[in-house]
């Protein structure tokens, strides 16, 4: 039999394992430097993949899913599972399981219902789901845990890279819509209080070196009427003065949910660096070529399919992390170097 364990780091979950895929974490895994990071969103499991193989061919140390990492948009959880059963069995997909630890959180399509926050009826079961497609074990705390936020710390100290995920939809309040369009309701909650908390802990006293945040929908981007952090402003607000109290070493946002990959940057008081969200999305279906606008948006708008990818280069002072936008074929889109 093959053993398992439960470890503690940080004041976060690391699983730790002796099986194969490399979903797991082991004592010895958490204190090598991770050196790539790769990270997407928005994969019908029914559409071709073509960028599976890119992807494996980075050779990632670990894989981000961002959300919609199926199109389940049910209330059947049979239907969910066998999605997600598919999506689990794509041979390039199998590839990276094997080589690239995995972890993830969800946005709406895989969560069940489109657009959906805790009005959800089957959010419970559905989250269980979700965490048997990323082989997270059964004594894991998640697993009965409200919600699918969770933090992930890799690397030594002085090369510490701890990524967030917030859990944008279990406890998300509803809409708000006029004429059909989503407005801003500042009376509206994203992550809710427990949530809220939790993400304070985990930032306060960090000794991580960079801290990757993300949510499946875009943070920063404000200008469009899609979901987006903005539809919630005292939350989007309540987001960048915990950063601005807590004082991270190297946030990021990444994101996801758009059909579009782009890169916006904004300035928040106190965190005495410039913020980043780097939103990728999709892998297997992206919108038609279109205006878009964002007035925080640095380059272009990427309409390819696209998967994200982080390198650090801690030898370099003051530490640089590089943060590509890339395609199928190896191509790259976009890059940005981010210097803390």
């Amino acid at each position: 039999m093959k053993k398992l364990a439960i470890l503690t780091l940080l004041g976060c979950t690391v699983w730790a394992a002796c099986r194969t895929p490399k979903t797991a974490q082991t004592a010895s895994d958490s204190e090598k430097a991770v050196t790539t990071l790769a990270f997407g969103s928005c994969s019908d499991q029914k559409r071709p993949t073509p960028l599976w193989d890119d992807i494996v061919a980075q050779k990632p140390d670990v894989w981000i899913w961002l959300g919609d990492n199926i199109y389940g948009d049910s209330e059947n959880m049979d239907t969910l599972r066998a999605k997600y059963d598919k999506q689990k069995s794509n041979p390039g997909y199998a590839r990276l399981r094997q080589s690239s630890r995995i972890i993830g959180v969800w946005d709406d399509h895989d969560y069940g219902v489109n657009d959906g926050g805790k009005e959800y009826p089957h959010r419970t079961e559905s989250q269980q789901l979700m965490l048997d497609f990323l082989d997270v074990p059964p004594s894991d705390p998640l697993r009965k845990q409200e919600g699918a936020y969770s933090a992930h710390v890799y690397g030594p100290k002085g090369q510490r890279v701890k990524v967030i995920l917030l859990d944008g939809r279990y406890f998300r309040d509803p809409l708000k819509k006029e004429n059909k369009a989503n407005v801003p309701d500042p009376s509206a909650d994203m992550l809710g209080e427990t949530q809220w908390q939790w993400l304070e802990k985990q930032l306060t006293n960090s000794d991580a070196e960079v801290h990757i945040i993300g949510c499946g929908i875009q943070f920063l981007a404000n200008d469009h009427v899609y979901e987006k952090w903005g539809n919630f402003p005292t939350s989007r607000q309540r987001l960048f003065d915990l950063l601005g109290k807590t004082k991270p070493k190297g946030a990021i946002l990444i994101s996801g949910d758009r059909h579009i990959a782009e890169v916006s940057k904004t300035s928040v008081p106190g965190l005495g660096y410039d913020l980043y969200d780097i939103t990728s999305s999709g892998l297997t279906h992206t919108s038609k070529p279109r205006e878009e606008p964002n007035a925080l948006r640095v380059g272009k708008v990427i309409f390819d399919l696209n998967y994200g990818l982080f390198t650090f280069n801690w030898n370099q002072k003051p530490l640089t992390v590089t943060v590509q936008i890339k395609g199928d074929n190896q191509a790259t889109y976009l890059t940005q170097e981010i210097r803390f």
